[in-house]
């Protein structure tokens, strides 16, 4: 019954999707489609020196009333290397949300075989509220939302009061414009973009939300979708709340494993022989950041930024350096010593505490509160941290914390349920700490047209362009270049 139910849910929303885009563009959504782009040097030095040019389009700030207000979407291109085989453009989304996504595709293009170049124009883009799009800043005094809700009751209540603030204080700021900056609205920008481009469909690679975004078109435009790679998905029942829940259990794994490749190299690091010495000493900061804020150079990391701090580097063991580093520092600090933070960890630190307006992410908050209605209970999150914290004792009071949405008006539209035909590729990797590879395993069953890449035993988030693999990379080129999906769901590992 209940597949039944988001069966129905899914033809309705798609139905009325198709209705609502039918009216508006004879109300005025034609011209937006048809007009003349002007492209320019993109004063970017990844993008100019890649050869690409960029342009501005104009989009509705609300798709209701698109004879009302306009913005402006920003918008690159790498032009397809042969003119004669070029069969169409790709789009693109880096994730967050609250990426921008301008110069993305001039790193994922290296992943790219000359027989796919050859044939795509490569487009990046800075959704809208993003980047060189008419960027969302609520003036917070902190870099981003997320945050631990702490080790104890007080520790969550001051959680609870912080939220509510950002919430309230982004609404003072950015007003109206907010209840406009959403996932199905930047999928009606990607829909313009084409248009403006004069093609018939489009086809798309995104990381991560980018995944979620993508889907969302596939749902709402499936005439105008080709061939989409989705990599480390998101499933739309799992997007909001229960995205954020499901990366407590994964990143306690990853926690492990790393403490046992820091345990190998404690000549080095000298934070334990074992794996459980390791983790104990991370578990032990996060409590004596409880105690007393960590003062690392010009920085006090409290409890609610220490895992926070882990979590940023759990995504890619290729990190695993670096976050034993930064954690031998932080125990030193702990320890009273005087510590400089390493460049790394001074940019997340800066991130945390002194965001500037290229690196505030209440873009990223505009987004996540903009698309779905959450729990507004504080006691619905505080029992779940209560539940967490024996299996989950870093991770539990982050995953199941709290955050501004919890206080944001409701959003313009329902979120949009993802079930259908469309042809797509999703890779995920098994240990993927950010999008749990349940997500994308959902995702795949929801997209019956869909064939899933398994990166088996790897503990990386964006594989294709991001994490080299030689069968994942086979199989997304495969694919871009001569649309053939893998015969069978395919597992790759390791190189």
């Amino acid at each position: 019954m209940k597949k039944l139910g988001a069966l129905v849910a899914a033809v309705a929303v798609s139905g009325a999707t198709l209705l609502a885009g039918t009216a508006v563009a004879d109300n005025g959504l034609a011209r937006f489609h048809h007009q003349k782009l002007d492209w320019k040097s993109c004063d970017h030095k990844a993008l100019d020196e890649a050869g690409a040019q960029c342009a501005e389009v104009k989009v509705p700030l609300n798709y209701a009333d698109p004879r009302g207000r306009t913005i402006s979407v920003a918008i690159s291109r790498i032009k397809a290397t042969d003119p004669g085989q070029r069969r169409g453009v790709m789009l693109s989304n880096p994730g967050g949300p609250g990426g921008p996504g301008l110069d993305m595709m001039v790193g994922v293009k290296q992943a790219m075989t000359p027989a796919v170049t050859a044939k795509y124009d490569l487009i990046g883009m800075d959704p809208r509220g993003i980047g060189r799009s008419n960027p969302v800043d609520c003036g917070w005094p902190v870099g981003l939302m997320l945050r631990s809700s702490g080790a104890d009751r007080a520790s969550f209540d001051r959680t609870v009061r912080l939220q509510a603030d950002l919430a309230r204080q982004c609404a003072e700021t950015e007003g109206d414009v907010l209840r406009h900056i959403s996932t199905r609205n930047t999928a009606r920008d990607m829909d313009v973009i084409r248009g403006a481009l004069g093609e018939r469909k489009i086809n798309y690679f995104g990381w991560s939300y980018g995944t979620y975004l993508g889907s969302v078109y596939t749902q709402m435009f499936p005439r105008h979708s080709d061939r989409f790679v989705l990599d480390s998905a998101v499933d739309s029942k799992r997007y909001g709340t229960r995205m954020f829940q499901d990366m407590g259990e994964p990143n306690e794994a990853a926690l492990d494993e790393w403490a046992e490749w820091t345990a190998e190299r404690d000549a080095e690091y000298h934070l334990g022989t074992t794996g459980k010495e390791v983790r104990a000493v991370v578990e032990d900061l996060v409590r004596r950041s409880a105690e007393r804020p960590i003062r690392i150079g010009q920085y006090e990391l409290d409890q609610h930024a220490l895992p926070i701090v882990v979590f940023i580097s759990l995504a890619d063991p290729r990190a695993n350096p670096a976050l034993a580093a930064d954690v031998r520092q932080l125990v030193d600090a702990a320890d009273g010593k005087q510590v400089e933070p390493n460049p790394a960890l001074t940019s997340t630190l800066e991130v945390i505490y002194r965001p500037t307006p290229e690196t505030q992410m209440s873009g990223q908050s505009a987004v996540l509160c903009g698309d779905k209605v959450e729990q507004r209970d504080p006691e619905y999150y505080w029992r779940n941290i209560q539940r967490s914290r024996a299996e989950q004792p870093v991770f539990g009071a982050f995953a199941n914390g709290i955050t501004a949405c919890a206080f944001w008006a409701p959003p313009a539209e329902k979120p949009t349920v993802v079930r259908n035909s469309a042809s797509a590729l999703i890779v995920q990797a098994t240990g993927d700490t950010r999008t749990s590879y349940d997500s994308g395993v959902d995702l795949h069953h929801a997209m019956s047209g869909s064939k899933l890449v398994t990166l088996q035993d790897v503990r990386v988030h964006a594989v294709f362009g991001h994490f080299p693999n030689t069968c994942a990379e086979n199989a997304v080129n495969t694919y871009f270049a001569d649309g053939k999906l893998p015969a069978e769901d395919l597992t790759c590992r390791a190189d």
